[in-house]
This record gives C-alpha cells, structure tokens and sequence, in this order.
C-alpha cells in the first residue's frame, strides 16, 4: 500500500530580522576604512577596475567590506578563516587569494596558521586545490618577506645618512655636489 504523500501548508516568509538574522549593513565608509586597514597603505586590490567597469570596485567594497564583514557574530579573524578556505575551495582566484593571505598576515595570523588553514582542506576540496593554495600562500610569504627586506634596507641606509650627518661626515649626496 503506497503511502500518502505529506500535504506541506506554504508558510508566510517572515520579515528580514525576524528569524533571529540580522540584516547586513551596507556602510561605503566602514567598508572603505575596513579595506584600507586588510590591504594597507599601498592597497592596488581594485585599481584599474573601475576604468573597466565603472561602479563595480565601489559596489565590491560596498557590499561585501561594508555590509557582510560589518555583521555581528564573527570575529575579523574567523572570517578571514573562512575566506582562506573559500578561496582554496573555489580555485582560479589566485589574484583574490594572495589578497586574503595578506590581509591575513596583516590581522595577526602566522605563516603557520594560514598553512594550516589551507592544509586542512585537503580531504574537503582534494589535494590539487590544496597544493594550488600552498603555492600562493608560499609566493605571498614570498613577497612579504622580500618587501620586508627592502624596506630594512632603506631603513638601514636612511639612518646610516643621518648619523654620517650628523657627525659632520659627508654623505653621497654632498660628495654627488662637490
């Protein structure tokens, strides 16, 4: 005897923020202060962009930097967890990945602790995608630590100028105007 097949009553769709969500802000400043503090002075993530497609580094930055990241119940860092693992998953978004590994680093996260991150997906998203995240995160570790480098460098040689200076010894530049 086949049984019935369960009768379903549509129910009303409830009011935003009625179920217990909260409705995501879309705050343009906080999202542009948001992206300024993950990138850093010298952020280039959506240069040229709008050139290309006017309005859509603003709706970007917007939406996402200004409403989603501005929701409760995440910490920063959880969320740059999520977005690690987003990424890996999703493959072919080198580019947004660096980024993350960046912003990453940039809130406190270690070298160790993104590895892992990526690591753990392993059994989740394959081992192709995994090593495509190693590669990115080791090349942005890469380049921060290069970075690193040439800003000691100049530091170095800025304040070796200073102290010949200011021991009366000349420096390059006076001896270039001799």
């Amino acid at each position: 005897m086949a049984s019935a097949a369960p009768t379903t009553s549509a129910q009303p769709v409830p009011a935003p923020g009625s179920d217990g969500l909260t409705p995501a802000p879309f705050d343009r400043e906080a999202g542009y202060a948001l992206l300024a503090d993950l990138a850093g002075p010298a952020a280039t993530t959506l240069a040229g962009l709008d050139a290309l497609a006017p309005g859509f580094p603003d709706w970007i930055v917007t939406s996402l930097f200004g409403g989603t990241y501005q929701r409760p119940g995440l910490a920063l860092r959880d969320r740059q967890i999520a977005n690690l693992a987003a990424l890996t998953a999703l493959g072919g978004v080198e580019p947004q990945l660096a980024d993350h590994v960046r912003y990453s680093r940039r809130i406190g996260m270690t070298e160790a602790e993104i590895t892992e991150v990526i690591v753990h997906l392993a059994p989740y998203v394959g081992v192709p995608r995994t090593l495509a995240g190693l590669r990115v995160a080791t090349a942005t570790f890469a380049e921060a630590a290069h970075e690193a480098t040439d800003e000691a460098e100049a530091t170095d040689e800025a304040e070796a100028a200073d102290d010949a200076e200011a021991a009366g010894e000349p420096t390059d530049d006076a001896e270039a105007e001799a």
